[in-house]
């Protein structure tokens, strides 16, 4: 019988002005019902802050989640943060409300998938697990 997996450690947080924070604690709650750690820094985080509690918390997934029309500005800045600090090896996603003809420039500037409002559940829980193998203990 081998060793038991850590969790997959997803680390989820709202980023500048933006202060609608509902739909991520709902995404939160789902991926712990998955199986997953989730840690939910809090609303009005910057690129910095959240690049430090990853780091800090060693996590597989940084989740942004965007409402205030910001995704253009912040995500260049989280991802050059992310390449300095090394963590190249962390699946960044974001979802929130987001244009849809902005998702392609997104997928451009680094973040692997866009989630916005209406996904199903299931969707995020299976592309999260399909992109990240839970490290072994």
């Amino acid at each position: 019988m081998g060793a038991p997996q850590k969790k997959i450690k997803v680390l989820l947080s709202k980023v500048g002005f933006d202060g609608h924070d509902r739909g991520v604690k709902i995404i939160a709650i789902i991926l712990r019902d998955a199986g997953m750690e989730a840690i939910y820094l809090g609303k009005h985080q910057m690129p910095e802050s959240i690049i430090a509690a990853a780091v800090q918390e060693d996590v597989d997934v940084i989740g942004i989640s965007y409402h205030a029309g910001q995704h253009l500005n912040y995500t260049p800045q989280i991802v050059k943060m992310m390449k300095r600090s090394k963590l190249s090896n962390v699946l960044l996603v974001a979802g929130g409300v987001i244009p849809r003809e902005d998702i392609p420039k997104l997928k451009d500037m680094g973040i692997s998938e866009v989630f916005p409002p209406g996904t199903p559940a299931s969707q995020i829980v299976n592309y999260i697990k399909g992109k990240v193998q839970p490290p072994k203990q």
